[in-house]
């Protein structure tokens, strides 16, 4: 077994938010998959990590969830040591058997039963949405497209109204803000009072739900539960952000992704014209193509072997989804974007094992319904530019992307 002093040492900081905001994270990640599946970083504004960059060494560590930890007072899930310099118990933060009992009270309000009533609703909204977008001039698709789509179905999770959904994009934003030049005392002070203004708003709603009947959406399941109704304000904080974050980072990074495969791999909207059963694939396809999540970390609960290596207790080692959607021994010309991949849903853009996103049907069922409207009207989304990318190593999105309607 090896030690300590033979580790494979990753030579990049595949932390760094300028592969991402520049687009170079490819051939890292290439390199590491070939060399050093799994390797060891000494040096990083978030410490030390290993580095899982392949499919199967990412879903070993994903089911071996008794060794490696998702604890949040051991470092929580993401690869800097707290979310913001602060503990974040939500419940995906969480072991067995918080983790069940706080997941078993969520999910529910993602049933299939569930699922088919808000289809109905994506899908009038995202073929109003592009009744209205502007043709033949250029316009932001994530702030026309992406974010009201996705936010706007958080407010429909929530019911809330929806000219709230801005308040919504604000506190994700915030929540999900995974960076080295955020490990500083006055963004994490700002943090919690975007956090703090994020609660008020949402007791307001819970004490509402608290003095009715129980029913089926989202908040009144939380406050009418043993698991999760009677959450310190820190854990309230923490799953309401969880669930924002969750239920509209993925989706919305995604929808934006379409517009750059769609023009780098033209035939493949042509392709969808001519065959639209392959729409639920392609939603599969995009988010293995994008990988909205660029990893996930964990925690070794005690010394163990993985891919050859020694794990200390305490190490933490991040699976780097972004690479495993890459992996050629599962996806072949992985680069590609390919709506007729045979095994896109083997795609770990949503996790794996117990911890796989529990809103990941209701996501799919907006991409298809994105994908729909661009192949079933005559037209072509084109760029207008480079999009300005997120400057972060755990989202993997856009901040604006000027695109232009024209005719097919």
């Amino acid at each position: 077994m090896a030690t300590t002093l033979t580790r494979p040492i990753n030579p990049v900081d595949v932390s760094a938010d300028a592969l991402y905001v520049e687009d170079r994270w490819r051939e890292p990640f290439a390199a590491l998959r070939a060399a050093a599946p799994l390797s060891w970083r000494a040096d990083s504004p978030f410490g030390a990590y290993w580095s899982a960059v392949t499919h199967d060494l990412v879903q070993e560590v994903e089911l071996r969830h008794d060794v490696f930890s998702s604890r949040w007072d051991l470092g929580n899930i993401t690869i800097a040591e707290a979310v913001n310099g602060e503990g974040f118990p939500n419940f995906i933060a969480q072991d067995q058997p918080i983790h069940t009992a706080q997941r078993r009270v969520i999910a529910p309000a993602f049933a299939p039963s569930q699922i088919a009533r808000l289809e109905q609703q994506v899908r009038a909204r995202t073929t109003a949405l592009f009744d209205a977008l502007p043709r033949g001039e250029t316009f932001d698709w994530v702030e026309s497209v992406s974010l009201p789509l996705t936010l706007g179905m958080l407010c429909i999770l929530f019911d809330m109204p929806y000219d709230e959904w801005r308040d919504l994009k604000r506190w994700s934003d915030w929540a999900s803000g995974v960076s080295a030049d955020n490990l500083n005392d006055e963004y994490r002070a700002e943090f919690m009072v975007h956090m703090g203004e994020m609660l008020a708003r949402f007791d307001r709603e819970l004490e509402a739900r608290r003095a009715l009947d129980p029913t089926d959406d989202l908040l009144s399941r939380m406050v009418h539960s043993e698991a999760m109704g009677n959450m310190e304000p820190i854990e309230r904080i923490a799953n309401i952000a969880l669930l924002i974050v969750g239920g509209n980072d993925t989706t919305r990074n995604s929808m934006s992704a379409l517009v750059e495969a769609f023009n780098t791999y033209s035939d493949q909207l042509e392709r969808l014209r001519a065959d639209p059963a392959l729409i639920p694939n392609a939603a599969q396809e995009i988010i293995r193509w994008q990988s909205p999540v660029t990893h996930m970390r964990r925690t070794a609960l005690q010394d163990t072997e993985l891919g050859g290596q020694t794990i200390r207790k305490g190490e933490k080692v991040v699976m780097w989804y972004i690479s495993a959607n890459r992996d050629e021994a599962v996806f072949p010309d992985a680069e590609r974007f390919d709506v007729g991949r045979d095994n896109a849903r083997r795609h770990l853009g949503f996790g794996h094992g117990i911890h796989r996103c529990v809103g990941a049907r209701l996501a799919e069922v907006q991409l298809q319904a994105v994908i729909g409207e661009m192949v079933g009207r005559p037209i072509r989304v084109v760029p207008q530019g480079a999009p300005t990318r997120l400057a972060s190593p755990f989202l993997h999105g856009f901040t604006a992307m000027p695109v232009k309607i024209e005719p097919a």
